[in-house]
């Protein structure tokens, strides 16, 4: 996401009650392939699973949210029918931590309750400094620690921070770190203390290191915003309105990319891509839009993870009509999750609609649709459910 929204945090006393046994929490939510201890699972004998529905098919690539405090009946008959991937969550669905960590528990029994087995992904903004949903942890922005002398350090106690908030109230999913490195003092990835740095260098190292201890505490990092945002000014939030950039395809590779390489090297779980359009990659379509954009994380950056789409609803996409036609698009450039977060329940079924009819009438290829489900899926089967 591109916006920002500051929480004020919890006092420390109902927060250290809300996190005892953080540790056995985390356990219970480990990654697979994550170096935490692990509790060990009893191994099942596989049963068939039933077909699915056209709307579960579809579903299973498309987050939801809703809003206020309250998840409506229809976002919970969709967790309960298996017709959505997860939710994300806004400081306006956030209370406190024990609220809502009332509202995933009901969430994660309406799933039990229906014909779905692998978890929710269930997820928010927690990126440090002024963009946090939940109260509390990381406090520090990412250009606080890339401007300190032990930024490595610190940039590894907040992403362990970040994934201890996120597991104590059943999270498993950050769309965190942001990776842009910015240009000059106050532009746009700087301005709220997003970026960790104008280089390159200390901005892998520093997302690397947030990846790592965050995804060793059980929950999945998001690698932000490819190929990047930060020579976008001030102004140029895609959230707001179109944005074209213009730096050239060798800045982009030796610069904005740089990062990304040692994000995936570290094990990034989901790369997020941009709403911009990078005039030197593909002129005609914004990066999330665009199979070439899309083509380069996967075939010269080797990313192998889920790939996840800003806010669908961003004003950067107007020329691109409808929620359902942004989705398809979305979709057939090899986009695997789409972030449906304009707090309206009716955004993520018009998505999961128009995927289902793309793919009984043949716009949407059924066996590009299937792989990216299949990287959902096998995301969803790392985490575990509370």
């Amino acid at each position: 996401m591109t916006h920002v929204m500051s929480s004020t945090p919890e006092p420390l006393s109902r927060r250290g009650a809300l996190l005892a046994g953080t540790a056995a929490l985390a356990t219970g939510l480990g990654l697979a392939g994550s170096t935490a201890a692990a509790v060990p699972v009893p191994e099942r004998s596989p049963s068939p699973l039933p077909a699915l529905t056209p709307a579960q098919r579809a579903g299973r690539c498309v987050i939801h949210s809703y809003p206020g405090l309250t998840p409506p009946a229809a976002l919970m008959d969709a967790i309960k029918e298996g017709r959505t991937a997860g939710v994300i969550f806004f400081a306006e669905n956030i209370e406190s931590l024990s609220q809502i960590g009332d509202v995933v528990r009901a969430m994660n029994e309406a799933h039990a309750s229906g014909p779905g087995t692998a978890p929710l992904l269930l997820m928010t903004d927690q990126e440090g400094g002024k963009v946090r949903r939940l109260p509390g942890e990381p406090v520090m922005s990412a250009k606080d620690v890339g401007a300190s002398t032990e930024r490595e350090s610190k940039a590894e106690s907040t992403g362990s921070a970040a994934g201890l908030n996120l597991a104590g109230v059943g999270m498993n999913v950050n769309l965190a770190p942001v990776l842009d490195v910015h240009r000059t003092t106050g532009d746009f990835a700087d301005r709220y203390g997003r970026s960790y740095s104008k280089d390159p260098e200390t901005v892998g190292t520093c997302g690397s290191a947030f990846i790592t201890a965050q995804q060793n505490v059980g929950v999945a990092a998001t690698a932000k915003h490819f190929p990047g945002l930060g020579p976008a000014a001030a102004d140029q939030n895609t959230d707001l309105g179109p944005v074209t950039l213009t730096t050239s395809a060798s800045t982009l590779r030796g610069v904005d990319e740089m990062p990304y390489r040692a994000a995936i090297s570290a094990g990034t779980k989901l790369v997020m891509l941009s709403w911009a359009v990078y005039r030197a990659l593909d002129a005609g379509r914004p990066a999330g839009l665009s199979p070439t954009v899309v083509g380069a994380l996967r075939n010269r950056l080797g990313f192998t993870g889920v790939t996840i789409t800003d806010a669908l609803e961003a004003k950067a996409l107007a020329a691109y009509g409808s929620t359902a036609r942004r989705a398809v698009l979305a979709a057939a450039a090899g986009m695997d999750l789409l972030l449906c977060s304009a707090r309206d329940v009716t955004q993520g079924e018009e998505a999961a609609t128009a995927l289902a009819e793309a793919l009984e009438d043949g716009t949407l290829d059924p066996a590009v649709f299937e792989a990216g489900a299949a990287r959902v899926d096998a995301l969803r089967a790392g985490v575990r459910r509370v």
